[in-house]
């Protein structure tokens, strides 16, 4: 098979006095795990919400599947699994795939196929999210997260269409059909996309394991409530559509909050394919936390309001962020960066909307700046 060539960046400083902040903070927190005598990985705390989480989206299918309750309470349960839903991909999946939810690979890989059991793919995520968007963070045409989607402008290099002046107002809409365009056709697209590029070597075998978890997930989540419960087409529909797409949303606009945001940088590569930045400090100046102090989001993000810690140590298991987010901030601000947060989701939200609309705007424009491009608002 001919391969396309992947995009690929470089990170390379000289003579930067802050080339010495990820070493001097990665020293910091192995000594906060040994003086603590902590593993980086899961605790029975860790289980016991991975239970939780997995329950919220099982039991209510059960009772569902019970065909024993009346269509309205079906609904709400349905929603309840989509609540579940989001919590596995956020609270297990993520960290699992990340090689942070146990010390043990075989663990890593069984957790981390529960992306599979819910709707998506384990193999194309981790190459979209793990390997492309952890390195080539928030930079225009590289990152995925911020790819051309034609509907919704989230980079200044995306073609500007007269429709994103409204975005600001209808995205939020869209954001719920993320989860159903996965289970839909996503996975294939992304699975031929990076085997073209590089990414995936063993084809026909993630294929084969794409096409089963297919299989498994349209038997008991279609055929099987169609066996065994008393309703019509279009009541499945609603139900599918409810948990479906209120799974997006909360995905989506957790996820959203951790970047795309007023603050945080779009750096460009320069002619070299080079970013003149250590990797670190360019995952520090792209990125932005929110809602730290809320026990509630910690919990049930799975730590992803804590993104400036994921980046800067994915393998490490989201239930230690809130305390190594304190040896973060102190070496952060030791070496004077940035450190981007928002005290409530509701802030990250507001400054999300703004973001859109200045994406909106036809006169927001990238120009050079040093070896970067700078957003800048053109005026009129």
């Amino acid at each position: 098979m001919n391969h396309t060539t992947a995009k690929r960046v470089k990170f390379v400083s000289k003579n930067n006095p802050r080339e010495k902040f990820y070493p001097v903070l990665r020293g910091r927190v192995k000594d906060y795990f040994e003086e603590n005598n902590l593993s980086r990985h899961h605790n029975p705390q860790m289980i016991l919400k991975s239970i939780i989480m997995l329950s919220l989206y099982f039991v209510p299918y059960g009772l569902i599947m019970s065909n024993s309750f009346p269509l309205w309470q079906m609904w709400i349960m349905a929603a309840i699994m989509g609540v579940g839903l989001a919590g596995i991909g956020l609270s297990i999946m993520h960290d699992a795939n990340h090689g942070a939810y146990s010390k043990s690979k075989r663990v890593n890989q069984i957790m981390g196929l529960t992306m599979n059991l819910i709707g998506g793919c384990a193999k194309t995520w981790q190459v979209n999210h793990n390997v492309i968007h952890h390195t080539f963070t928030h930079i225009p045409g590289y990152d995925e997260e911020i790819r051309d989607r034609k509907i919704v402008r989230l980079s200044p290099l995306a073609k500007w269409r007269p429709m994103h002046r409204y975005q600001h107002i209808y995205a939020f809409f869209l954001y719920g059909f993320q989860t159903i365009i996965w289970v839909l056709y996503k996975d294939f697209i992304q699975l031929k996309e990076y085997v073209e590029q590089g990414y995936i070597q063993e084809a026909k075998k993630e294929l084969g394991i794409l096409i089963l978890s297919r299989v498994v997930y349209y038997t008991y989540m279609v055929a099987l409530p169609f066996m065994f419960v008393d309703m019509t087409i279009g009541q499945f529909l609603i139900g599918f559509f409810t948990m479906h797409y209120l799974a997006g949303m909360i995905l989506t606009v957790v996820l959203a909050m951790g970047h795309m945001v007023e603050e945080t940088d779009l750096p460009m590569p320069n002619e070299h394919d080079t970013i003149e930045n250590k990797w670190a400090i360019h995952q520090v100046q792209t990125t932005s936390n929110f809602g730290n102090g809320s026990r509630f989001l910690n919990w049930y993000t799975g730590g992803l309001n804590f993104q400036i810690e994921h980046h800067l140590f994915p393998k490490v298991c989201h239930i230690h962020y809130p305390q190594i987010s304190k040896i973060v901030m102190a070496t952060i601000e030791e070496f004077d960066l940035p450190y981007y947060h928002h005290e409530t989701l509701w802030k990250a939200i507001g400054s999300h909307k703004k973001h859109l609309k200045e994406l909106g705007d036809p006169n927001y424009v990238v120009v050079p700046a040093s070896e970067n491009l700078e957003k800048v608002a053109v005026p009129g």
